[in-house]
């Protein structure tokens, strides 16, 4: 009988490419196959994230419960961000735990598997260059890693500390994925990198000068690519080249990630941004200006450490100003490793919970009025999932989710709808061509 393993996969779309990286460790060189049912596993992943506090108080229950679940003999792993920042801790903390593998090591799940109480977790460690075998989640979406590693010193962050500085893949190898991806019915390709707009910082070895804007266009030129999305720009490096090229580009879907953090100055000076407030309404309102059906949507975090009455009121002028279609707000959570969790004048949690509280409800309101606005429309909808219900749900260019009665015939097409039904991030519609 075959070997079994079971994944579990928190976060990111960066941790969904590593889980896909792993898969193909395992099924290709290990005779692993993947299964939904924890209990009949040889094998138990849990591929972590660190950015706030809750998954990883989470974490220690979780694999608890794994070990009371597994089967006799069955292997634990904990792998991601947190497995970097913690390593042998976890081990101390969960002696039940059979390996550890950082976010950086991801390769090397094959050598954790056979060695007992490895920990491997270095962030210096280049994997840039490294030929994983093929395997995606999804034959009409392929996620493709175009950088490792940040370079980027937030104060509130600590993704540096698990992932590393920032490496750009090399450019050749990242088109080869790309077509291979697309000539295999993957229609979209979405680039990944902590900072996609800082890419060709830095590469692993010589490589010719190359910058984001660039890539794109190269990717673009894929004949079998209809629809390239990225994550996460970085509003420092939003230059008119960068703008004009997705504005122009009919390949590049109309859907931007802006993580302002705070529309403070202030506060955005401390969390050591690199841009201001005024920067950052420039270059959304100058999207705005291009593309008249841009989806445009944002990361705050409120109460960051000493933010006042006023800061926080930047915050929401923003919001004002540029409507974002979709916001993910969070109360600062103070992460081990990062300046901000000793700053002084740390923000009391009923106040925290106070603007959250405002912030969503406000943004809220917009969203009732967008939807109002998307009601009777038609979108191109490219599908690429099936739903409970006889339900299929795909993507807009601009990034709304919508579901329409159907089944397997839909999938990997784009087709028109109209709306019948609009939610404030999803909608329900008709095919009418």
């Amino acid at each position: 009988m075959s070997k079994k393993f079971y994944i579990e996969t928190l976060g990111c779309a960066m941790n969904v490419r590593d889980s896909e990286h792993m898969i193909a460790e395992l099924t290709q060189k290990e005779g692993y196959e993947p299964t939904e049912n924890l209990e009949e596993a040889d094998l138990i992943l849990i591929n972590t994230c660190s950015v706030r506090e809750k998954p990883v108080h989470k974490l220690f229950s979780e694999i608890g419960l794994f070990n009371k679940r597994k089967k006799e003999g069955a292997k634990i792993g904990v792998c991601g961000c947190t497995a970097s920042h913690l390593g042998e801790e976890i081990i101390k903390r969960a002696p039940f735990v059979d390996f550890v593998l950082g976010a950086r090591n991801v390769s090397k799940i094959t050598k954790v598997l056979h060695t007992p109480k490895a920990v491997e977790v270095d962030i210096d460690y280049d994997e840039s260059q490294y030929a994983f075998g093929e395997f995606r989640s999804s034959p009409f979406k392929a996620y493709v890693n175009i950088s490792i590693g940040c370079d980027k010193q937030c104060t509130f962050c600590i993704v540096p500390h698990t992932r590393g500085e920032e490496v750009s893949i090399p450019a050749d190898l990242i088109i080869q994925e790309a077509r291979k991806a697309a000539q295999s019915g993957a229609k979209e390709i979405f680039l990944l990198g902590q900072n996609v707009n800082n890419y060709g910082r830095r590469f692993g070895s010589d490589h010719p000068k190359i910058n984001f804007t660039e890539l794109l266009r190269r990717v673009s030129e894929i004949e079998e690519v209809e629809r390239i999305r990225f994550t996460s720009p970085h509003p420092l490096h939003m230059d008119d080249e960068f703008l004009e090229e997705f504005a122009r580009n009919p390949k590049i879907c109309k859907s931007m990630h802006m993580p302002l953090q705070s529309g403070s100055s202030r506060i955005l000076k401390a969390m050591k941004r690199g841009y201001t407030k005024e920067w950052f309404l420039d270059r959304a309102l100058k999207l705005r200006e291009m593309i008249p059906d841009v989806s445009i949507s944002t990361d705050i975090i409120v109460a960051f450490p000493g933010e006042s009455d006023e800061d926080f009121e930047d915050t929401m002028d923003v919001i004002e100003k540029v409507r974002f279609e979709q916001i993910f707000s969070f109360k600062y959570s103070p992460r081990p490793l990062t300046p901000a969790k000793d700053y002084e004048n740390q923000v009391p949690d009923a106040i925290a919970s106070e603007r959250l509280t405002r912030l969503q409800a406000r943004h809220n309101e917009m969203l009732d009025e967008m939807k109002a606005e998307r009601q009777g429309k038609i979108y191109q909808v490219y599908f690429e999932e099936l739903r409970p219900g006889g339900m299929v749900a795909g993507r807009t260019d601009n990034n709304w989710l919508v579901q329409v009665k159907g089944s397997e015939e839909l999938l990997g097409r784009t087709l028109d709808v109209k709306i019948t039904e609009a939610g404030r991030l999803y909608g329900y519609g008709e095919v009418i061509a």
